[in-house]
């Protein structure tokens, strides 16, 4: 009652007998749905909670937009000190000496006991759903709810995000809640917010910076011109830190020329922010003295691309770059009588003959099944979500933006819907590994001063459990030993070394 006259206007005319009634029926209905679950009311309320937000949202969007573009400028110019060279400023849990010790005992603690209760109930759940038993899948449904919370501990929080795909896809919804919640997004201050903290807190995205930024500088040594094709750019952060280093190289800064291939229906970044990000940039480039910049955005299928697109010269060096992206292209569990468009932009790749492909993957597989990709999500998503109960403080609004928005939207969909409705197919970096030398890919040497580089911003400016190792040429980051992403460099395998 007290989110809904948040909406009244002041004047309304409920009196407070009928708001005691409609407070005395609402808590009827909740006994109900206590002592039998009802999934169709449950989806109902569901949707209207997001038809809700949706209409609040609008009423703030043109305000918000401005102030999200200011700060979206902001953060590009002041990428090279925030994501490339100096320490953050820390924003963790104060972690020192014994107190460190205590708190870290606790945390853990908690988790692996909720991790024993609250795991083997989705397991269970997701079993269930498996065989088509809704009845038992309810049951343990209900179970889980009971110890869920947007404001609890990781595991808590984690079940949280988890019960809503789980109550969608029983009442067979989630295509449809899905496309709701994709009409209305996020504000762009709340997503720079949440993804500025992201970066302060995990090394993830540094390590993803440093590691491309190093390979382009080593490609450039003596080169005069450079051209970037990036799959899925996003907003541009890290090519702002390369054009500074550029910049200040010695013998001045090269000619840019700048492809963007971008997801042709993305909420997040719609083919007008990209157009953005691009005027952004030239200017950037424009003020540090470049002598020639230019930026070019495609817009269209990934696998309907190819080099003829690029329109690129023999005296450039090519790089081409993708940074968690081909994970949204369709693989063989869709195309069975066809090459799948992973496989095809792969060839294509081969084809334009970069002088080194860099690549950024999320370790995880899904594998055919639905309680396969279930299983592998949990595990994934709960060192995630422990990983931020350890640095963030409880109380964040951001922290609740990354977990119940941000991860949270994708968790819904990896588990409510299936077949083309799923929005990413990830895999294992063994998987892409043996998938890029099928397309004609040969994998580089890892660079021991990258190795160094990244190794030394992690030991200094973050958390303790996070990793940092090799395996072959790939770069592996992790935490508390998982494995969550991987870097590694490529060439045609017919290209000079």
């Amino acid at each position: 009652m007290e989110e809904a006259n948040m909406f009244l206007l002041k004047d309304n005319n409920f009196s407070k007998d009928e708001q005691v009634n409609q407070i005395r029926e609402s808590s009827v209905i909740g006994s109900r749905i206590k002592k039998r679950y009802n999934r169709d009311h449950l989806l109902e309320e569901e949707e209207e909670e997001v038809r809700s937000t949706s209409k609040a949202m609008m009423m703030i969007k043109e305000p918000e937009e401005k102030c999200g573009n200011e700060m979206l400028e902001k953060m590009m110019l002041h990428v090279y000190d925030t994501c490339i060279i100096k320490g953050m400023e820390r924003v963790t849990i104060n972690n020192s000496g014994a107190d460190k010790r205590n708190k870290k005992s606790r945390r853990i603690k908690t988790t692996r006991k909720n991790m024993v209760d609250i795991g083997t109930l989705l397991i269970s759940c997701a079993q269930a759903l498996a065989v088509d038993d809704h009845m038992r899948a309810c049951e343990h449904l209900m179970q889980i709810k009971q110890h869920a919370s947007a404001t609890g501990d990781a595991t808590q929080r984690l079940a949280h995000c988890f019960t809503k795909g789980l109550e969608a896809r029983i009442g067979a919804k989630g295509r449809q809640i899905w496309q709701l919640l994709m009409s209305e997004h996020p504000s762009l201050v709340d997503f720079l917010k949440a993804y500025d903290l992201y970066t302060k807190v995990c090394c993830f995205l540094k390590v993803t910076f440093i590691f491309s930024t190093m390979t382009i500088m080593q490609a450039m040594v003596g080169k005069s011109r450079l051209h970037i094709v990036d799959y899925g750019m996003r907003y541009g952060f890290q090519w702002a830190g390369l054009l500074r280093l550029l910049a200040s190289r010695e013998g001045g800064p090269p000619e840019v020329k700048f492809t963007a291939i971008a997801r042709p229906k993305s909420a997040y970044y719609p083919s007008e922010q990209i157009e953005k990000i691009g005027c952004r940039l030239k200017k950037y480039a424009h003020e540090l003295g470049f002598p020639l910049f230019k930026f070019h955005a495609i817009m269209r299928n990934w696998e309907d691309i190819s080099i003829m697109d690029m329109h690129t010269d023999d005296d450039e060096v090519l790089v081409v770059s993708d940074m968690f992206s081909f994970s949204i292209l369709m693989e063989e569990s869709i195309f069975f009588d066809s090459q799948s468009p992973r496989d095809t932009v792969l060839n294509n790749i081969k084809k334009m003959r970069p002088d080194v492909f860099i690549q950024s993957v999320s370790n995880r597989s899904y594998g055919s099944s639905f309680l396969s990709r279930f299983r592998e999500m949990l595990f994934y998503y709960m060192a995630l979500f422990d990983m931020l109960d350890a640095t963030i403080p409880r109380e964040s609004k951001s922290r609740s933006v990354l977990e119940q928005v941000v991860l949270g939207y994708y968790i819904f969909n990896d588990i409510s819907c299936e077949g083309m409705d799923i929005v990413e197919r990830p895999e294992k970096y063994r998987q892409w590994q043996t998938r890029n030398q099928r397309a004609g890919l040969r994998q580089l040497p890892l660079e021991s001063s990258i190795v160094k580089a990244v190794e030394d911003e992690v030991r200094k400016h973050y958390h303790k459990d996070f990793m940092i190792c090799q395996d072959g040429q790939w770069l592996l980051q992790g935490w508390m030993g998982h494995v969550l992403a991987a870097h590694t460099t490529w060439v045609a395998d017919d290209a000079s070394s």
